[in-house]
C-alpha cells in the first residue's frame, strides 16, 4: 500500500503528526495483510492500533488520540455490521414462522440476545379494551408479570403505547416521569426489574404493541441500543402483521373450503330429495330420506300444527312447541329451541308448516343447508299437494252441495260425477251435520275429509259442515268429529247430528233434515260438543229443533209399518193404535178391532219384526205412541 503526502501540503507540527499517522497506517496495512483480525492475542488490527496509540502517547499525543478515534470508529463499524447481520438472521427466522405465537417467541428471544439483557417481553394492543396485554416473554419468572395488562398512559409501557414513542430508564422504580400504579409496580417488583427500555411496534401508523428489553440491575440504555431495539421492533411488527394476514388468509381459505363442501353436501342432498319426489314420493318419503341422511328423527307439521309425516323415535307432540315458535320468528332459517331443530316450510310467500328434527347433538354448516334444502323441497311438495287437495275438495264440495239441493233423486249426470269421485251412490252412507264456530270449520272440514277419505264428500252448507261418509252406523261415524269446548278453546265445541244409513242415489233431503234436527236438539239441550243421531234423541229432537220435521219423525218411527200397510193392504198401524188404546191388552184390542185375539197376536209379531227388538220397552213405546198420535192427527201433511 503506497501512502504519501503531496509536497507542501502541511507544515510544522501538523506535518509531523500527519507523517506519523501515515507511517502508522502503512504499518497497520502491512500487518493486516498477514494477520487475522480476529485473533485474541492483540495482533489483530485493534491490537495494532492500541499498541501504536501507546507508543505515540508520549512523543505525539495528538497522533495517539487520533489513533484511538480510528480504533473507536472501527469498533463501531464492526458492531454495526454485527447488529445488521443479527437483524438479517432475525428476519430469516421470523419469515420461517407460520404462526403468530412462533413469531412473538422469536422476537423476544432475539431482543434479549441482541441487547444482552436479563429479560425481553412483548405486549399487544387490545382495541376492544383500550390497553396492552402481555403476550410473549423471554427470561421472565413471575406469573403475575406474565399476566400483566398495561392501561394506556400507565407505566413505561403504557406511555409508549399512548405516545407511540420509545421510552427507557435506568431505574424504573425511582423514575418519576412515569405514572406508577400498584398493579404494575407489584408485577415489576415481583419480576425484579430495574432498567427498562420500550419501543412501539408500528406498521404504516398502525399500532401493534410494545417490545421491551429490561435488566434486573440499574443500567443506562445507550441510544444505539434503543435504536437497535427499534429496528428489531419495526421488523417484528411487519412480520407480525404479515403472519396475521397469512393466518387470516388461511382461515378465509379454510372457511371457503368448508362452505364449498357444505354447498356440495347440500346440493347432493337436494338432488336426493328431488329424486324422491320425481319417483313419486310424498312428504313422508322426504322425512324418511332426511332422517336417514342425518340419523335423526323428523316430523313435518302442516299449517295447523298437525303432524303430516313422521320418521324415527319422535317425542310427544307437545315437546316441540318452543321449536315451532322459534322457526316462526326466523322464516327460512334453521333454528334450535326446546331440544329440537326447526325450520318453517314456506312456498309462494305462504307458510305451509314446519319441519322439525332432533336426536342429533349438533349440525355442521353442510347439514344445516341440507335441512333447509329439505324444507324447500317439502314446501314444494306440500304446495302442489295443497293445490291438488284444494281442487279435489272444491269438486267434492260442489258435488255434495248439488246433492243436498235436490229434493228428490239426483240426475244421472250427478251419479256419474259421484262415481268419478269414488263415491258409491247406491251403497249405505251416513250424513253428518257439524255445528261449530266459524274459526273451527277449517279443522272440522279437514277431519271429516280424513274420515271419509276418497269415498266421502264434505262441504260447508248453510253455516254448518256437512259430511257424507260411507257406513251404516251414524252415531259411530259422528262421535270422532264431536269436540267439547275447553278452557284453552272456549269456542272450540263441535256438535254433530247424524242420520242414516241412506243411499245417496235416492236423495239426501230427508237425511239432511234429520241430521240438522239432531244437532239443533243437542244445542237446545245444552249438550254442545256431543254427537247424536235421531234414534238417540227420540221425540226430543222433534220438539227442540228450530225446524221441526213431523213427517220425517213419523216416518222414522213408523215408516216400516206404514210401508207394509201400503204394500199389503194390512191394518198394522190401526192395530198398534188399538193395542195402546187398550192399555197394551191384546184381548181388548181384538174386541175393538172385531177380530180374534190370535189375529191381534199375529199382527203384533209382524209389527215386532218390522220395528225391531225392544219396541215394547217404555222409551220405544212412548216414541211409537207419539208418532201414532201425530199420524192420526194428520201431522205428515202439515210437517212444515
Amino acid at each position: 500500500m503506497a501512502l504519501a503526502l503531496p509536497p507542501g501540503a502541511l507544515t510544522g507540527q501538523d506535518a509531523r503528526v500527519a507523517r506519523t499517522v501515515l507511517d502508522l497506517l502503512r504499518l497497520l496495512a502491512d500487518r493486516v495483510d498477514g494477520v487475522d483480525g480476529g485473533r485474541a492475542d492483540g495482533a489483530g488490527p485493534a491490537g495494532v492500533l492500541e499498541q501504536a496509540a501507546t507508543e505515540l502517547a508520549g512523543s505525539e499525543p495528538e497522533a495517539g488520540a487520533l489513533v484511538l478515534r480510528i480504533r473507536s470508529a472501527m469498533d463501531a463499524g464492526r458492531r454495526r455490521e454485527s447488529e445488521l447481520a443479527a437483524l438479517v438472521e432475525t428476519a430469516r427466522e421470523l419469515t420461517s414462522q407460520s404462526d403468530t405465537g412462533g413469531v412473538l417467541d422469536a422476537i423476544v428471544r432475539r431482543a434479549r440476545a441482541l441487547l444482552g439483557t436479563d429479560l425481553a417481553y412483548l405486549t399487544l394492543y387490545d382495541a376492544d379494551r383500550g390497553d396492552t396485554y402481555m403476550r410473549a416473554t423471554a427470561g421472565s419468572v413471575s406469573p403475575r408479570f406474565q399476566a400483566l395488562r398495561l392501561p394506556l398512559g400507565a407505566g413505561l409501557g403504557g406511555l409508549v403505547a399512548a405516545t407511540r414513542n420509545s421510552h427507557w430508564t435506568g431505574n424504573y422504580g425511582e423514575d418519576e416521569r412515569y405514572r406508577h400504579t400498584a398493579e404494575i409496580d407489584a408485577a415489576v417488583g415481583e419480576e425484579g426489574l430495574v432498567a427498562i427500555c420500550g419501543v412501539p411496534l408500528l406498521v404504516d401508523a398502525e399500532f401493534v404493541g410494545v417490545l421491551f428489553a429490561a435488566n434486573r440491575s440499574a443500567r443506562p440504555f445507550a441510544p444505539e441500543e434503543v435504536a437497535l431495539l427499534g429496528s428489531l421492533a419495526a421488523l417484528a411488527a411487519v412480520s407480525l402483521v404479515q403472519t396475521r394476514q397469512l393466518a387470516d388468509t388461511a382461515a378465509a381459505l379454510d372457511a371457503l373450503r368448508t362452505a364449498h363442501a357444505a354447498i356440495a353436501e347440500a346440493a347432493a342432498a337436494h338432488d336426493r330429495f328431488a329424486g324422491v319426489v320425481l319417483e313419486g314420493g310424498d312428504v313422508a318419503d322426504l322425512a324418511e330420506a332426511l332422517g336417514r341422511l342425518l340419523d335423526a328423527w323428523v316430523v313435518v307439521l302442516d299449517a295447523d300444527g298437525t303432524p303430516a309425516a313422521r320418521f324415527g323415535a319422535t317425542p310427544d307432540d307437545g315437546c316441540w312447541a318452543e321449536a315451532v315458535r322459534s322457526a316462526d320468528e326466523a322464516p327460512g332459517r334453521l333454528t334450535r329451541a326446546g331440544g329440537a331443530w326447526a325450520v318453517a316450510v314456506v312456498a309462494a310467500g305462504q307458510r305451509l308448516g314446519t319441519l322439525l328434527l332432533g336426536g342429533v347433538p349438533d349440525l355442521d354448516a353442510g347439514q344445516v343447508r341440507t335441512v333447509e334444502r329439505a324444507a324447500m323441497v317439502t314446501a314444494l311438495v306440500l304446495l302442489f299437494g295443497q293445490r291438488e287437495a284444494e281442487a279435489d275438495r272444491r269438486e267434492r264440495a260442489e258435488a255434495l252441495t248439488e246433492l243436498l239441493a235436490v229434493a228428490d233423486r239426483p240426475r244421472p249426470a250427478v251419479l256419474t260425477r259421484l262415481a268419478e269421485l269414488g263415491v258409491a251412490a247406491r251403497r249405505p252412507h251416513v250424513l253428518l251435520v257439524c255445528r261449530c264456530a266459524p274459526g273451527r270449520r277449517r279443522a272440522v272440514l279437514r277431519d271429516a275429509a280424513a274420515a271419509g277419505g276418497r269415498a266421502g264428500l264434505v262441504a260447508e252448507h248453510e253455516g254448518a259442515v256437512v259430511a257424507l261418509l260411507p257406513g251404516t252406523d251414524p252415531a259411530a261415524a259422528a262421535e270422532p268429529l264431536a269436540h267439547p269446548a275447553t278452557p284453552e278453546e272456549p269456542e272450540g265445541a263441535v256438535t254433530v247430528g247424524a242420520a242414516g244409513p241412506v243411499h245417496p242415489a235416492g236423495g239426501l233431503a230427508g237425511a239432511l233434515a234429520e241430521a240438522r234436527r239432531s244437532a239443533e236438539a243437542l244445542l237446545a239441550l245444552g249438550r254442545a260438543g256431543e254427537a247424536a243421531a235421531a234414534a238417540d234423541l227420540g221425540f226430543a229432537g222433534l220438539l227442540l229443533g228450530d225446524r221441526p220435521d213431523v213427517a220425517g219423525y213419523v216416518a222414522g218411527v213408523l215408516g216400516p209399518v206404514a210401508e207394509h200397510d201400503a204394500r199389503r193392504g194390512s191394518e198394522l198401524l190401526r192395530t198398534l193404535e188399538c193395542y195402546y188404546a187398550a192399555g197394551a191388552s191384546p184381548s181388548r184390542a181384538a174386541a175393538a178391532l172385531h177380530v180374534h185375539v190370535n189375529t191381534v197376536a199375529q199382527r203384533l209379531d209382524r209389527i215386532g219384526a218390522l220395528l225391531g227388538e225392544g219396541w215394547q220397552e217404555p222409551d220405544r213405546a212412548l216414541e211409537i205412541q207419539l208418532a201414532l198420535r201425530l199420524h192420526r192427527l194428520g201431522a205428515p201433511g202439515r210437517a212444515d
